[in-house]
């Protein structure tokens, strides 16, 4: 069990189309929940890495298990903002693991 290593509380965003007014649609991100979590820090590969121009900033992310976090979610907290780009459980499924989600940062921040 890893609940006790989980040390963030993370807010989960999920995408959905949205009527525009005008017969289409666009995206909207409304807030699906919150969940414990732990984000762990970039190795120094990585930060060496992010500070070049275009690089990504990825951190693996772990949840409970059974947690309801899928690809194209954001899980925003402390002023970060990560894009999930996959979600892996363990053959156990004592976790759910967001490897390399992607550390986002809005535009005019």
């Amino acid at each position: 069990m890893i609940g006790h290593l989980l040390n963030r509380e993370l807010e989960v965003w999920r995408s959905a189309a949205v009527s525009d007014g005008s017969g289409g649609q666009t995206l909207a991100f409304a807030l699906v929940g919150t969940v414990a979590a732990m984000v762990s820090q970039p190795t120094a590969k990585e930060r060496l890495e992010g500070g070049q121009w275009g690089a990504d900033h990825s951190h693996d992310i772990h949840l409970l298990a059974g947690t309801d976090v899928r690809r194209g979610d954001e899980l925003r907290g402390g002023g970060q903002r990560f894009r999930v780009l996959a979600t892996v459980s363990n053959s156990r499924s004592t976790y759910l693991k967001a490897p390399a989600a992607e550390l986002t940062q809005p535009e005019g921040a």
